[in-house]
């Protein structure tokens, strides 16, 4: 936003984080913090980001790929909130050649979103890759199978690790339920 001289706020939600966790841990039985915790984190900023556009007559602009849309790795009414899903038809590892593409001239993306570790930021240290095969693996295996229509034998014939072809196309056979509740989708 600042090399485009865009506006911008930074909005803590730590404090709705914590009113809602309050409100809810009657309701939970003292069962120790999960995912669910995560997945309040992400519902907060998508609240915070839909309630901006609606006061302002925006439209939130969904930044989800293609990757992470076939596997389900997003949270409903959270960082999957949005009116138009830009890059969800694009694989992770071309948001990255198209990243580097668009700073050819000058920095216009930071670089450190570029070379860090790609997370959902949820909670201290995690990493996509805690949860799913590093994204030129899953991208290759997404191909064969989305693009290809290549069944899960043919995929592992390609020299793929089995259990990991087995375990992608299982999320992303289970997570078709998020996939319809998805926004609409720039088609590249």
């Amino acid at each position: 936003a600042k090399n485009l001289g865009m506006r911008y706020d930074i909005v803590p939600i730590g404090n709705m984080f914590s009113a809602v966790e309050s409100q809810l841990q009657p309701l939970f039985n003292n069962k120790p913090e999960d995912v669910t915790e995560e997945n309040l984190q992400a519902r907060l900023r998508g609240l915070t980001l839909m309630a901006m556009c609606n006061k302002h007559g925006n439209i939130l602009l969904n930044t989800t790929n293609k990757s992470e849309a076939a596997v389900g790795y997003g949270t409903l009414y959270g960082d999957l909130c949005g009116g138009l899903a830009v890059l969800a038809d694009v694989y992770k590892t071309q948001v990255y050649t198209l990243s580097n593409y668009i700073n050819r001239n000058e920095e216009i993306i930071p670089l450190h979103s570029i070379t860090k570790a790609p997370s959902a930021e949820l909670k201290p240290g995690q990493k996509d890759q805690d949860t799913l095969p590093p994204y030129d693996i899953l991208d290759a295996i997404l191909y064969q199978y989305i693009e290809l229509h290549q069944s899960p034998q043919d995929i592992i014939e390609k020299g793929f690790n089995p259990a990991i072809v087995n375990r992608t196309l299982k999320m992303v056979n289970s997570n078709e339920w998020k996939r319809w509740q998805f926004p609409p989708i720039l088609r590249v």
